[in-house]
């Protein structure tokens, strides 16, 4: 193959997915999620869930609390002691919020963090099984924090402990402790409806009976039967990582007439968003989700917005490219979450694995190692953490161990190749982050926070000639979280710069507004502890 055909597939690889990276399709994007997203809310009982929460925590809640995260892959366990209001500087109110030099949760004080992997045979297990070993952490936490204590005069915690608790997986709540477990699906095998908080304080139980008679342990059954029994515990809080992540940082970022939390994100092994909405703008249905509905204005939506129906604005403007298309019909659920796809952590190696293969097969001298042919061969975490980050030669050594020639004497990873597949990692990091952009500015504007005009109307918008008065600028923030946008380079600053530019551009009316994403790290468990907080009077 000449250099100059080479060449032109590349070029045309890196244009089908960055051919719609522009402010016109990105401002067309947001304006049609916004009236996708108003509509589904209105019509759809899969899309924009009502959650418990109908109140926004005050930033002075105090109270100590178990809590747990309950992830994909891990598990976290610890104790979140939220401090209420501390005494300090506040920031100038024409400064930008950042997370970068500056202790955000400086009021949440933490103890006895600990994780676990879930392995796959948990997975699989029964959910009696996958809860008892749940329950067996809880207790390994709980009897480390009291052997912290011993000495003092009496149980720092009582008889009794609070619990909060993130679950990153579908579940159906009307009340803010209750929540009634769908099926798991990211490889576990619960497909029944199960009571959550049952099935988790069930798996502690045995940890409060008398010395001698709680049975062995799944995480130390040679010292279970010599300790002592623990205090109970009782759920006061279940929510999902959305709602968790906004939460959290809706308590640390105090409210004030120029910055506020309106939005959560999280962009990871999946993607979802959470949002205050006006209950009058979702469908009737969902007022019976609702304890004394005629008591609420506002409720916290998840949105779910990969699901399909949420994609209608990518097939309108044909965003989606072939090796999308292949990517969803062979996934694990086709035509299920399709904006999830093309944007989440889940996947990004997938689409990059079915692009580079696609422009390498026009090329009649490559021979494409076997390794490389397998559905998932290319991690997204080897390209955040290797094709991303390395120089070139790391990343040719890399690439050749990782997927070797079938000719050992020649090297398939000559330069053009490794250059290949680093630009078409980094169109599909950039189409990533700019599709997200758009679905926040989108996301903002259906509920009323910003405005997006109508591109193919005439436009009040000055294209970025006008400027801010700092002094009236409102800051909203969204709260994110996630491996994707924390860890893979360049996104989460490209995901800012599109949302500043969709902010500016897509109104006159926005010249007051700015859309900061703000980190809500390791919110999840941040966010249980909030909750519980808002749930009792604590003194």
């Amino acid at each position: 193959m000449s250099s100059d055909q080479y060449d032109a597939d590349a070029a045309g690889a890196i244009e089908a997915l960055t051919g719609s990276i522009n402010t016109n399709t990105l401002l067309d994007l947001a304006h049609r999620f916004s009236l996708t997203y108003s509509d589904l809310a209105r019509s759809s009982t899969e899309h924009f869930l009502t959650t418990p929460v109908t109140a926004l925590p005050t930033g002075k809640e105090k109270g100590k609390f178990l809590c747990i995260d309950v992830g994909g892959s891990n598990l976290r366990v610890g104790f979140i002691e939220l401090l209420g209001e501390v005494d300090g500087p506040e920031s100038s109110d024409t400064e930008r919020s950042s997370t970068v030099g500056e202790n955000v949760f400086a009021q949440v004080k933490r103890s006895h963090d600990k994780n676990w992997p879930i392995g796959d045979h948990l997975k699989m297990d029964q959910a009696e099984d996958l809860f008892a070993w749940i329950g067996d952490c809880i207790a390994d936490v709980v009897r480390a924090a009291l052997d912290e204590a011993k000495g003092q005069d009496e149980n720092p915690f009582g008889d009794e402990i609070l619990l909060g608790i993130t679950f990153s997986f579908p579940m159906a709540q009307s009340r803010l402790s209750e929540a009634t477990l769908l099926p798991m699906g990211k490889g576990f095998a619960i497909t029944t409806d199960l009571n959550l908080g049952n099935m988790l304080l069930t798996g502690y139980a045995r940890h409060c009976e008398a010395p001698g008679t709680d049975g062995a342990s799944m995480s130390d059954p040679a010292n279970t039967k010599t300790r002592s029994k623990l205090p109970r515990i009782r759920v006061a809080a279940i929510t999902n990582d959305t709602v968790a992540t906004f939460a959290s940082l809706a308590y640390a970022v105090k409210s004030a007439p120029n910055s506020r939390v309106a939005m959560g994100l999280i962009v990871g092994t999946g993607t979802n968003a959470t949002v205050p909405m006006k209950l009058a703008n979702l469908h009737p249905a969902k007022r019976n989700e609702i304890p004394n509905p005629d008591a609420v204005e506002t409720v916290i939506i998840n949105t779910e917005w990969t699901i399909r129906g949420t994609d209608k604005p990518l097939n309108d403007l044909s965003i989606k490219t072939p090796w999308d298309l292949t990517l969803d019909a062979n996934s694990d659920a086709p035509g299920f979450q399709p904006f999830e796809y093309m944007t989440s952590g889940r996947y990004l190696g997938e689409i990059v694995r079915l692009a580079l293969l696609d422009t390498l097969s026009r090329d009649p001298e490559a021979i494409i190692p076997p390794s490389l042919q397998n559905k998932n061969a290319i991690p997204t975490r080897f390209l955040s953490e290797i094709v991303a980050r390395k120089g070139g030669r790391i990343v040719q050594a890399e690439l050749e161990k990782t997927y070797p020639s079938t000719d050992p004497s020649e090297s398939f990873w000559t330069v053009d190749r490794v250059e290949l597949i680093r630009d078409i990692a980094e169109a599909v990091q950039q189409r990533s982050s700019a599709l997200v952009a758009a679905a926040c500015t989108g996301l903002l504007a259906c509920v009323g926070e910003i405005k997006i005009e109508n591109p193919s109307k005439p436009s009040s918008s000055s294209n970025g000639t006008h400027t801010r008065d700092k002094r009236t600028i409102e800051e909203l923030v969204i709260a994110y979280t996630g491996g994707t946008i924390s860890q893979y380079p360049k996104w989460l600053q490209t995901c800012q710069k599109w949302i500043d530019v969709l902010v500016e551009e897509g109104s006159a009316e926005n010249v007051s507004k700015r859309v900061t994403l703000k980190e809500a790290r390791d919110g999840g468990i941040i966010g249980a502890g909030v909750l519980a907080g808002m749930t009792e009077d604590i003194a």
